[in-house]
């Protein structure tokens, strides 16, 4: 039997890129790595990357929400409108200083609020049980609560170290923003609508993570596309009597380092 032809032989690599998301190589890697399993297995990051991005102390990772564009599901189909209006899965999604995921859940409908999903996460237990410790945090915006281990930005900053400290908080979690738009410039089906059922959906949203940390870890140029992405905004702002040590340990920061 003759041996099946490989379709890589009659592109470019240019071509390559904008086809597949990979370079060659990238695609023989990925041949090598999947080719014992029936299925690809993932594992999260483990040892996330400590940086001090504009000053800000011990920072692991910064934290964020973002929605992707499904099709209009049969079952529940009013749980996954978002606030925008339209149908989605609300990711949550951490980016270390390298833009590689850390961290991502992709499983909740799109009315869902971030600070929930953060709420339900094994994200959050890691770090409330002393697992990740050291005094070290995440940076997230004003739609989630204020703790030791996620940092938050003033609603009302004073002039002086708030103020320098929210300057600071917004340098640093554009990390965040900037993650989610290569992602999304990556892989065009995140931008667009997904049109498959939620459950199936969420597995592809994981598997460009995935994909998209293998390309950043052998340095597969991002695909020239321009995929700007507006629907991710700050939610409704929390400061409900979020616990006091939280907002404590947020002052000593902003005074200690600010």
């Amino acid at each position: 039997m003759a041996a099946r032809p490989n379709m890589l032989d009659n592109l470019t690599d240019l071509e390559i890129i904008q086809r597949y998301r990979f370079d060659r190589r990238g695609i023989e890697y990925l041949e090598d790595l999947l080719r014992p399993y029936l299925q690809p297995r993932t594992a999260r990051h483990q040892s996330p990357t400590i940086y001090g991005t504009a000053r800000f102390p011990k920072v692991v990772g910064v934290i964020d929400g973002t929605h992707i564009k499904i099709l209009a599901p049969s079952e529940e189909e009013d749980i996954f409108v978002n606030r925008k209006g339209y149908h989605s899965i609300n990711v949550q999604v951490v980016f270390d200083a390298f833009d590689r995921i850390e961290d991502i859940v992709a499983r909740w409908p799109g009315s869902t609020h971030d600070s929930r999903i953060l709420h339900n996460s094994g994200l959050r237990q890691l770090f409330e049980r002393g697992i990740v410790h050291g005094g070290y945090h995440l940076l997230g915006d004003s739609g989630y609560p204020c703790r030791r281990w996620l940092l938050t930005p003033y609603l009302n900053p004073q002039p002086g170290a708030q103020s320098a400290y929210n300057r600071a908080h917004k340098i640093t979690r554009s990390k965040v923003e900037r993650g989610i738009g290569q992602l999304k410039r990556r892989f065009g089906i995140l931008h667009g609508e997904i049109r498959m059922k939620p459950e199936k959906a969420c597995r592809v949203i994981t598997a460009c993570a995935v994909l998209h940390n293998i390309c950043k870890q052998r340095d597969i140029p991002l695909p020239d596309v321009d995929n700007e992405d507006q629907d991710d905004q700050p939610q409704n702002a929390i400061d409900p009597n979020a616990p006091q040590v939280g907002l404590r340990y947020r002052d000593y920061i902003a005074n200690t380092y600010f």
